[in-house]
C-alpha cells in the first residue's frame, strides 16, 4: 500500500524534552501488521488502544497461541483488505464508551506515531460502526500531549483509490 501526503507534518515537542504534541486523530502505522497508514483518534479515556479487526481465528504455531484477523484500514473501504498474523498476548474485560464489557483478544506490535516507534498492546474488536478503525489508547499515547484542538499534527495522508467498478470511465459509445 502506498500512502500519498497531503499535508506537510507540523508536529513538536512541547518543549526540548517534554512530551510531543499530537492531534485529537493522526494517521499511524503499524509496520508488522503491514498497515502504512490507518486513522486514529486519540482517546485518553482508554487504557489499550482497540484495532477493528475482522474474521479472527484462533489457531498455534508451536504451541503459542495465535491470531489470524483481517483489517480493513481505511472507512468504507471494502477492497483495500490487510490480512494479518499475531500472537495473542492475553484477552481484557474491555468497557466500551456505552458501558457493554466485552473480553477481548489483546495483541502486541509496533506502533509508528509522530517520527517514533513503540511496542503497544492492541484490543481487536469490531468497530463498523465507530468513526475512527482504531483508538490511541494511554498505553500508546505515554510521553505525548494531546492538543483536542488540532488534527493531523504529524501529517495527513490520502488512501488509496482502490479498483472499483465505479471508477472506470462509462463506456464509449460507437455513434
Amino acid at each position: 500500500m502506498t500512502e500519498t501526503p497531503i499535508s506537510e507534518p507540523t508536529g513538536e515537542r512541547s518543549s526540548e524534552h517534554g512530551p510531543i504534541l499530537v492531534g485529537w486523530r493522526e494517521w499511524v502505522g503499524l509496520p508488522l501488521f503491514g498497515i502504512h497508514a490507518i486513522k486514529a483518534k486519540t482517546d485518553t479515556g482508554a487504557r489499550t488502544s482497540a484495532l477493528h479487526a475482522e474474521a479472527i481465528q484462533r489457531h498455534t504455531v508451536s504451541g503459542t497461541p495465535m491470531l489470524a484477523f483481517r483489517v480493513f484500514p481505511f472507512r468504507g473501504d471494502r477492497v483495500t483488505v490487510v490480512s494479518v498474523e499475531a500472537a495473542l498476548v492475553g484477552e481484557r474485560l474491555v468497557r466500551s464508551s456505552d458501558g457493554d464489557a466485552q473480553l477481548r483478544p489483546i495483541v502486541r506490535t509496533t506502533l509508528e506515531i509522530a517520527g517514533i516507534e513503540r511496542e503497544i498492546e492492541i484490543s481487536l474488536a469490531r468497530r463498523d460502526l465507530m468513526g475512527f478503525r482504531m483508538l490511541l489508547g494511554r498505553g500508546a499515547l505515554e510521553g505525548m500531549l494531546v492538543d483536542p484542538m488540532r488534527s493531523y499534527v504529524w501529517g495527513s495522508y490520502a488512501p488509496p483509490v482502490p479498483f472499483r467498478p465505479s471508477n472506470l470511465p462509462p463506456p464509449m459509445r460507437d455513434e
